[in-house]
């Protein structure tokens, strides 16, 4: 696990200064799948989906603006005063490693700033609760709390979630929630946890790819995610 989640902190900051206006959202998306290749590991990404006939086709998920998650990269350039969250799930030796950051594209807007730290913010809130003793919704309550403290809204409609020899595991983590509800957390577990957080409505909708989800009212959205283990401490974050 620590392998996996230390190859997905790997990418994102070999991507990090590629992100620029002009960029095309699949050069991003190549060079991320040459470089987990290069690692001796897997895209997680790649192929996978409950549909047969509808896998995803990237090593990364790349979702501008309005986008919230599974934007598929194609030609799309990259222009200035955008955001995009670059979400990036890696294999190694059969475990997973899942991890998503925002990152200007340019100068940005004020209000887009102040989003993608509001969300950053909240991510930390939540593993702070992420500590043997507490249960799954002291995380959710904790990411809720502080979005909406700053009058922006978390997406109800997707979750964090375990993860392991799966991609995918059990406890979902939503990012809203009652404290000291949902599964308790315990020595060992390992969670993604990843705030979505709207500017306007939490609604969203589903584009007829079937895989990019935006925001129902067409304002920025931005993601943050780290794979984080639970100790009786602090929480290690094995995606830093």
């Amino acid at each position: 696990m620590k392998e996996s989640c230390a190859i997905v902190a790997r990418v994102l900051r070999h991507l990090e200064p590629m992100i620029r206006p002009g960029v095309t959202t699949r050069e991003l998306d190549v060079a991320a799948e040459e470089f987990i290749r290069s690692q001796g590991a897997e895209p997680a990404f790649k192929g996978y989906g409950p549909d047969k006939n509808n896998l995803f086709p990237a090593s990364v998920c790349a979702s501008v603006d309005d986008e919230v998650v599974h934007g598929i990269p194609g030609d799309r350039k990259l222009a200035e005063g955008e955001i995009v969250s670059i979400d990036v799930g890696v294999k190694k030796d059969g475990y997973f490693g899942d991890g998503a950051w925002t990152f200007a594209v340019g100068k940005i807007s004020e209000e887009k700033a102040r989003l993608m730290l509001v969300t950053r913010e909240a991510l930390a809130e939540g593993i702070k609760r992420t500590v043997v003793g507490n249960r799954v919704h002291d995380i959710s309550s904790a990411i809720q709390k502080r979005v909406e403290s700053d009058g922006f809204s978390v997406v109800r409609d997707l979750v964090g979630h375990g993860i392991g020899t799966r991609l995918h595991e059990e406890p979902a983590v939503p990012n809203f929630g009652s404290p000291g509800t949902g599964m308790p957390l315990e020595e060992g577990m390992t969670l993604a946890i990843e705030p979505m957080v709207n500017f306007g409505t939490h609604r969203v909708i589903v584009d007829a790819d079937r895989w990019t989800i935006r925001t129902s009212d067409r304002q920025p959205s931005a993601h943050f995610e780290h794979t984080v283990l639970v100790t009786e401490g602090q929480a290690m974050i094995l995606t830093a």
